[in-house]
């Protein structure tokens, strides 16, 4: 079965951390970009950090030096470690890629929480 799961969401004090997964089923994982998006209440979706397939990464201005997204291949799993969180980071995270066959993949998100 062809798809994306995200795992690793929650509630956090500001100033805390999360690290945030993102499972691939049904595709060849280390041939696509991948990407984490995110969307807060009222607001459109945001891309927050691409990894290319050579694990090469970017990232939205208003996370840089806060979050590090990374790639597993051998395990088929994306990954984003978010630090120093802040109550303007609170979101439904999703992981998406691109592929040949199956077109564009979302998984089904994940909440994320900043609030004391």
């Amino acid at each position: 079965q062809v798809g994306l799961v995200e795992s690793g969401g929650g509630l956090v004090q500001p100033g805390g951390s999360l690290r945030l997964s993102c499972a691939a089923s049904g595709i060849i994982f280390s041939r696509y970009y991948m990407a984490w998006y995110r969307q807060a209440p009222g607001k459109p979706r945001e891309l927050v950090a691409e990894v290319s397939t050579g694990g090469s990464t970017a990232y939205a201005d208003s996370v840089k030096g806060r979050f590090a997204a990374s790639r597993d291949n051998a395990k088929n799993t994306l990954h984003l470690q978010m630090s120093s969180l802040k109550p303007e980071d609170t979101a439904v995270y999703y992981c998406h890629t691109k592929t040949f066959l199956h077109g564009e993949l979302w998984g089904q998100g994940t909440q994320v929480t900043v609030s004391s």
